[in-house]
C-alpha cells in the first residue's frame, strides 16, 4: 500500500489522504478537475490537482485528468486558457499553462513508473513545449501567452517564466528518459536561466503586487542559494501574517492556502523545512470537515473569500505535505530543478 505524507504534529496521512479524495469528489466524469464544482477547468490548476491525486495513492482518477489533457489537447499543442464542462470560455493561449503538462507527466511518471503512461503522454508534451518554444523572446524570456491566430502579446512575466524554467527541466527529464533527447528544450533551459540570473530586473514585467511573484523564482528552481535566500528576506514581513499564513496581494488582509503552501514548497527547497511547516501549520484554519481547503481567508474581519474550497488549494496544501514529509518518489519535484542541464546535450 502507497505511503501517504504527513507532517507531525499538523497533519496526518489520514488527514491528507482525505484532501486527496475531496479533490477526487470535484473530478467530473470526463476527467477535467475543475476549480470546484461546477467552475471552470484551466489547464494549469487542472495538473497541480492531478498531482496531488497523484500523491495521494488516486493514479486511476490522476490518469482520468491526465486522460483529459490529452485528449482536448488543440492540434497546435494548447490548451484553451479557460474551459466550464467542455466549452471552451476563453480561447486564448497561455504559455505557463500549455508549459505545465510536462512537471505533471514527469510527477506522475516518478510515483508511479508507469512506461506505458509515459509512452502515451510524451507526445503530449513534446507538442505542447515545441509550441511553448515559440513564445521565447530572443533576451531568453517567454511571452506570457498569446491568440489563436498566431499574435504573441509582448510581456513576459516572473512568475509564468519561473513556472516554464521548472516545466523545461522536466520535459529534458522525460525526453532523456524516452531516448529523445530534444537540444531545443536544453537551450531554451539555458536562455531562462541566464535572463533569470543575469538580467532578472529587465527581462521581465515589474513584480506586481501578488506575492506569487516574489516566491515563485524559487518554486521554479530558477533561484538557488544565498540570492534566494535574501530574496526571501527582503519581503517576508510585506507577505506572510504569523499565525494566519501568507498574503495573496501584499496591501491586502487576505490569506489564501495555495499561496501559503508553495510559499512553504519554495522555502522547503531551500533548506528551510521549520519555517515551511509553520507555513502550513497556519492555514489549517482554512481546512473544512471533509478534508478540502477553502481559497482564502480575510482575517481583518474572519470571512472566508472567495466562498469556495478549490481544488488547488488542497492540491498545494497536498504538495507542500509531500516535499516537506519527503514521501512519494516524486517529493523532490520542486526541490530538485536543475538551474543548467547543458551537460545533457
Amino acid at each position: 500500500m502507497m505511503e501517504i505524507p504527513a507532517i507531525a504534529g499538523v497533519l496526518t496521512a489520514e488527514q491528507v489522504l482525505a484532501t486527496g479524495a475531496a479533490i477526487v469528489g470535484m473530478q467530473e466524469d470526463s476527467g477535467a478537475l475543475p476549480w470546484f464544482p461546477g467552475g471552470h477547468t484551466d489547464p494549469w490548476d487542472h495538473i497541480e490537482s492531478a498531482m496531488a491525486l497523484s500523491v495521494t495513492g488516486f493514479h486511476a482518477e490522476a490518469e482520468a485528468a491526465y486522460d483529459w489533457s490529452r485528449r482536448h489537447q488543440r492540434a497546435d499543442g494548447s490548451w484553451p486558457i479557460r474551459t466550464v464542462a467542455g466549452r471552451v470560455e476563453d480561447a486564448n493561449i497561455d504559455s505557463n499553462f500549455c508549459a505545465y503538462i510536462a512537471v505533471g507527466v514527469w510527477h506522475h511518471y516518478r510515483i508511479t513508473g508507469d512506461t506505458g503512461f509515459l509512452n502515451r503522454m510524451w507526445p503530449v508534451v513534446w507538442s505542447a513545449l515545441e509550441l511553448v518554444l515559440t513564445y521565447q523572446r530572443p533576451d531568453g524570456a517567454f511571452r506570457w501567452g498569446g491568440d489563436q491566430s498566431g499574435a504573441k502579446f509582448a510581456e513576459a512575466q516572473i512568475t509564468g517564466n519561473a513556472s516554464i524554467f521548472q516545466a523545461l527541466d522536466c520535459a529534458i527529464r522525460i525526453a532523456v528518459e524516452m531516448g529523445q533527447p530534444e537540444e531545443d528544450f536544453i537551450l531554451a533551459h539555458a536562455a531562462l536561466g541566464a535572463a533569470f540570473a543575469e538580467r532578472m530586473d529587465t527581462a521581465f514585467e515589474p513584480p506586481s503586487e501578488h506575492s506569487m511573484d516574489w516566491y515563485y523564482p524559487i518554486l521554479g528552481g530558477a533561484m538557488r542559494g544565498e540570492r534566494a535566500q535574501q530574496h526571501i528576506a527582503e519581503r517576508w514581513d510585506e507577505f506572510v501574517v504569523p499565525g494566519w499564513g501568507a498574503r495573496c496581494v501584499h496591501h491586502r488582509p487576505w490569506v489564501t492556502g495555495a499561496e501559503t503552501s508553495e510559499l512553504a514548497l519554495a522555502l522547503e527547497a531551500l533548506g528551510d523545512t521549520a519555517d515551511a511547516i509553520g507555513l502550513i501549520e497556519s492555514i489549517q484554519h482554512l481546512r473544512d470537515p471533509d478534508g478540502s481547503y477553502w481559497t482564502g481567508l480575510v482575517f481583518s474581519d474572519g470571512k472566508r473569500w472567495p466562498v469556495e474550497k478549490s481544488s488547488w488549494t488542497s492540491a498545494a496544501v497536498v504538495l507542500a505535505a509531500d516535499a516537506i514529509s519527503r514521501t512519494s518518489a516524486a517529493n523532490g519535484i520542486f526541490r530538485d530543478v536543475r538551474q543548467t542541464v547543458l551537460d545533457l546535450r
